[in-house]
């Protein structure tokens, strides 16, 4: 089972939506069943690459809501982070640009492990709603890499071009042409949509419809041979 999601490290949905599919993929028991690949999705490209305010009285100009009701929500969303067991500390973020943080996870994504990857995006998400680091500093993104065990090296390089701009924008564009428009956004095999961090039962029921269509209708494998081509 393939499962695509679009994300930004900057969005707190996409930290909770994965947390709960990666809960019902353990809960069903099928991990070794499942690749997982995630795809660019820049909430706002034009971000700048220095903080400039403070997450609550930005969300609040955006929403439209006073401090305390701003305070408020940022709270709640916090809360249920701290509910799938991550320290969520919303209120406190750092916000600023997140395209070399994209960049950085397709540079890991060429090394062909998935698992890697799988680290590296955890971490990306934890330096920012945990330990409220820039994830535009190019430091904070060295140090993530070196955790993971990239070469240092080679990601400073990368930092220091336009490697794999075109392969974020890409995979944005890719969004746009299947009409995402908000993330995250889950696709399971091309076809099942999960357009959101539903809940862990959510999840489990789209996993389990997914399943069930592979078992239903497994993959044709086209040949030819010495007798001939396969032809239904």
């Amino acid at each position: 089972m393939k499962i695509s999601y679009w994300s930004d490290y900057a969005c707190p949905y996409c930290y909770i939506g994965e947390a709960r599919l990666k809960k019902a993929i353990a809960e069903l028991g099928i991990e070794n069943e499942v690749e997982l690949e995630t795809f660019a999705f820049e909430l706002n490209p034009d971000a700048p690459k220095t903080v400039e305010s403070d997450t609550v009285t930005r969300f609040g100009i955006k929403y439209h809501l006073s401090p305390a009701e701003a305070a408020a929500e940022v709270e709640r969303i916090s809360e249920m982070g701290r509910t799938e067991g991550i320290d969520f500390r919303y209120a406190t973020t750092l916000y600023t640009n997140t395209r070399d943080a994209h960049r950085l996870t397709k540079l890991t994504q060429s090394k062909g492990d998935a698992k890697l990857t799988e680290k590296l995006v955890d971490l990306l998400f934890d330096a920012y709603f945990t330990k409220n680091l820039k994830l535009a500093e190019p430091q904070t993104l060295l140090s993530i890499a070196k955790e993971v065990g990239l070469d240092e090296a080679e990601v400073k390089s990368m930092l220091d071009s336009d490697q794999y701009i075109d392969d974020v924008r890409m995979e944005e564009h890719e969004a746009m042409t299947l009409g995402v428009h908000g993330v995250p956004y889950f696709l399971i095999n091309g076809k099942f949509v999960i357009p959101g961090a539903l809940s862990v039962r959510a999840f489990k029921h789209t996993l389990e419809r997914a399943l069930k269509d592979e078992k239903d209708n497994p993959e044709t494998a086209h040949q030819c041979g010495p007798d001939g081509c396969r032809i239904f």
